[in-house]
């Protein structure tokens, strides 16, 4: 056997470590040591010379057995198995011996991209406990020439087949075995069969699994693999050695199962998706990345009382009224002080539950039951479990979760009818909370400051849970099984949300590498702040203004202390939200003066009311439309409001200095908006006996607007993209559909070509262009932005110092090199994988 072997990059793209992979199976290290590549280049190489001996029937993966006796297994992207083949052409057989560098697979990565959760490519070698990498590569790669791993044969290596004969007492090896119907969706392909390897491996017995008259040893995945077996395939399952009973059943309970996905959907309600354990690891689907060290505290939401009928039908449906009316009251106070805050999830999660509450067919129905001789709890609880099996029997993941909110739902309604109160879990500092499935009432009554991390047994990474984990950044896993709620309450834990594994026998290496790395990022942020007053210059000396996202004064201050170049966007419907009567002048005034002074001398642009769709105030109460979104928005609720925008144009107008204060107007569709605007504010100002008028800029939110940025130019002084809505409406998706999260994504190129073309517009006539959106705090997407010709980013306050030191790690000419081939990719995902080369992270 040679000792050292050579393998070559399979794909140009870039390297990057297992533990990164989007798929706790890789990242986990159960199919074996390997190294991964995100891929710009489609047709998979040979890495070495060997024999094909298992390519996938549906042509995404195969291995290659070197001349050494290493199997190189190989697997184009994640989750492409669901592909059925689909966007893969095989230039190899079975059996073909090939050299280095030889064709063996094309993948169309545009066909994938979007179905699948990923297109990172591994390479890893299945009998990992013949060989070690001993050089793995880094940075950027070139197909068939870039040194990509170097395999050393280990000294002394085990073999599959060492399997005493006997136990230790010397009693004689047992035998027994077992016909298995397959239960994983899409057959025995690498995932599964890693399961299938780490339950053999557990045992000292020896496992063939045999189907249609080939053999595979269990323990080996390339054999478990090149069986071809399917789901609803019957394989026969035979085990010998002293743990052979044991080893028997395990692996006929992996061969059964689903095995847990890489896919970034929600599993269907109330199926669980059972956990693969190995080295003390639990496998699940990653809702919120992130990493945490933290105690388990198990939470077990008891299900509410329900009351017997009283015999008095009156006093049923006064209980139901009167609990019906109190859960309204609460989740209107939740979703106000949502809005408060500026939390449109949360305020979006708990719309949705209102709707629900108000549903008549849910009401009535419950009312009907009482008729009969229910009582309200009994009645209510009976309306909502119809509903839920209805939309759990649509097969569709939306539905689903919106069972998911019923079930949330009913549990306040029964505890109001009953008069009590949640039972919640006592946390620790650093609280690991687990759960079967949690509910966003569940989430919302905890301290989060003490929730270090959430792992679920259930669930899905799209529910309203993972939304609200996400945007509060705690580290989440769904999708865990029920494993998961058998660990002791107290246990220490390390959850790498991120790499999709929670390690519940941390050793303390594990421990002190994961405390090592949490600690960086918190001493890079540390870093950062303390440079967060410095100007944000790149390294070719170009000043890039950072300014702030803010609602009020104290988001004012707030912004200074944190560095701020100014206010890129004061949300102005945020000033007043309390109010049941429209602000006057003469308060309007003395808001924005607020704002300004608390801002020492920096400017402040500042958007008119920015109303409808999602967003309502409740002096100004919008008329029902069937598409909100498409209906009175931004500047268009003021035009059928004329005396509300004159009094905000006025107030403006009364600031001081002058000078400091900016304009924008939301929603512009074409110059007829902005002249109309523009018009009245002069006509104010003549009013006041003002000889000049502060900067009036225009937001860049609807393509139109964008395809017309030369016009607006002329008129406007200044653009600010709003690329939250900017992406909603280029790409059709609604912003606040949980189902959209993943592909809504401001990096796809159309959404990249109309922000190109709004700075060319506005280029030409001398005016600059800002970011207002969620775009503009993307680290991946500051370095395309200011290659586009964006000169101002304005994000929320607290990420100002991050963004800062962003800015100063690029080089701006070079981004203006680059940026231009990326609106030449179809894809989001494209584009943000270059992006990712071109300009890393550090």
């Amino acid at each position: 056997m040679t000792n050292e072997l050579e393998l070559m990059a399979p794909l140009s793209g870039q390297a990057r470590p297992l533990t990164e992979v989007p798929d706790p199976v890789f990242a986990g290290m159960m199919m074996g040591d390997g190294l991964a590549v995100d891929p710009t280049s489609s047709m998979l190489l040979a890495p070495c010379d060997g024999v094909i001996t298992q390519i996938a029937r549906t042509c995404h993966a195969l291995t290659l057995t070197a001349d050494n006796g290493a199997e190189i297994l190989m697997h184009i992207g994640i989750d492409t198995v669901t592909l059925k083949g689909e966007g893969f052409v095989a230039h190899v057989k079975q059996g073909d011996r090939v050299r280095s560098g030889a064709p063996l697979i094309e993948a169309d990565f545009a066909l994938m991209t979007g179905r699948v959760p990923s297109l990172t490519t591994v390479l890893v070698i299945a009998n990992s406990d013949k060989f070690v990498p001993q050089f793995r590569a880094s940075g950027t790669l070139v197909a068939g020439q870039s040194r990509f791993l170097t395999l050393v044969a280990r000294d002394n290596p085990p073999t599959a087949d060492e399997t005493p004969e006997s136990d230790a007492s010397g009693a004689a090896a047992a035998s027994t075995g077992a016909e298995v119907i397959i239960g994983h969706g899409d057959g025995l392909h690498a995932r599964p069969a890693a399961l299938i390897q780490a339950a053999a491996k557990r045992f000292n017995a020896k496992v063939q699994i045999t189907f249609n008259g080939r053999e595979a040893n269990a323990r080996s995945v390339v054999a478990i693999m090149g069986l071809g077996a399917n789901q609803g395939d019957r394989v026969q399952v035979a085990a010998h050695g002293a743990e052979a009973k044991d080893a028997l059943a395990a692996v006929v309970e992996a061969l059964q199962m689903h095995s847990p996905s890489a896919q970034p959907a929600a599993p269907q309600a109330g199926n669980a998706v059972p956990s693969a354990a190995l080295d003390g690891k639990l496998a699940g689907v990653s809702a919120a990345p992130g990493r945490a060290i933290g105690k388990i505290v198990q939470f077990n939401a008891a299900e509410p009382p329900v009351q017997a009928y009283s015999g008095d039908p009156h006093f049923e449906f006064d209980s139901l009224a009167h609990a019906l009316a109190k859960i309204r009251s609460e989740i209107a106070a939740q979703m106000h002080a949502a809005l408060v805050r500026g939390d449109q999830v949360l305020q979006s999660i708990f719309n949705a539950h209102l709707a629900l509450l108000d549903d008549p067919e849910l009401v009535g129905t419950a009312e009907r039951s009482i008729v009969t001789g229910q009582s309200a709890g009994q009645a209510f609880r009976a309306a909502a479990e119809t509903q839920r099996q209805i939309l759990a029997q649509m097969h569709n993941p939306l539905l689903a979760e919106r069972a998911n909110d019923l079930k949330d739902l009913e549990r306040r309604v029964l505890l109001a009818i009953s008069n009590e109160e949640p039972v919640l879990p006592d946390l620790f500092a650093d609280s690991i909370l687990v759960a079967d499935d949690l509910t966003p009432s569940d989430l919302t009554r905890l301290p989060l400051d003490s929730v270090a991390g959430v792992v679920l047994a259930r669930g899905g990474a799209t529910s309203h849970v993972a939304i609200l984990v996400r945007a509060r950044g705690i580290p989440a896993l769904v999708a865990v099984g029920a494993t998961v709620l058998d660990l002791a309450a107290g246990q220490e834990v390390l959850l790498d949300a991120g790499a999709g594994w929670l390690d519940i026998h941390p050793d303390q290496e594990a421990l002190e590498q994961a405390r090592h790395q949490m600690d960086l990022r918190s001493e890079m942020l540390a870093r950062v702040r303390t440079e967060a007053l410095n100007p944000a210059r790149t390294r070719d000396g170009v000043l890039i203004d950072v300014a702030a996202n803010i609602a009020n004064e104290r988001d004012a201050r707030e912004a200074i202390r944190q560095g701020a170049d100014g206010v890129g966007l004061l949300r102005s419907e945020f000033l007043f939200i309390d109010r049941t009567q429209a602000p006057t002048r003469g308060e309007q005034q003395t808001a924005y003066q607020a704002v300004l002074d608390a801002l020492q001398g920096k400017c402040a642009i500042m958007r008119t009311l920015d109303v409808g769709g999602d967003k309502e105030l409740p002096y100004l109460p919008m008329p029902q439309e069937p598409n909100p979104a498409l209906g009175l928005r931004g500047i268009r609720s003021g035009f059928s409001r004329p005396e509300l925008l004159d009094d905000q144009l006025a107030a403006l107008l009364a600031v001081r200095p002058q000078g400091a204060v900016r304009i924008l107007l939301p929603m512009v569709s074409d110059v007829s908006d902005l002249l109309r605007v523009r018009r009245r504010l002069e006509q104010l100002a003549d009013e006041a006996g003002l000889k000049t008028l502060p900067k009036l800029g225009v937001m860049i939110e609807v393509p139109s607007a964008a395809l017309l940025a030369d016009q607006l130019s002329m008129y406007a002084d200044f653009l600010s993209i709003g690329t939250n809505d900017l992406t909603q409406y280029t790409l059709a998706m609604d912003r606040c559909h949980p189902e959209f999260a993943a592909q809504l994504d401001p990096l796809h190129p159309a959404v990249l070509r109309l922000v190109a073309q709004s700075v060319a517009g506005a280029t030409a006539h001398s005016r600059w262009v800002g970011v207002c959106g969620a775009m503009a705090s993307d680290l991946d997407a500051i370095p395309v932005l200011l290659g586009l010709g964006v000169t101002e980013l304005s994000v929320s306050p607290g990420l100002i110092p991050e963004i800062k030191a962003r800015v100063r790690a690029l080089d701006l000419e070079q981004c203006r090199r680059e940026v231009q081939p990326l609106l030449q990719l179809s894809s989001a995902q494209q584009v943000r994988t270059r992006a990712r080369e071109i300009w890393p992270q550090d």
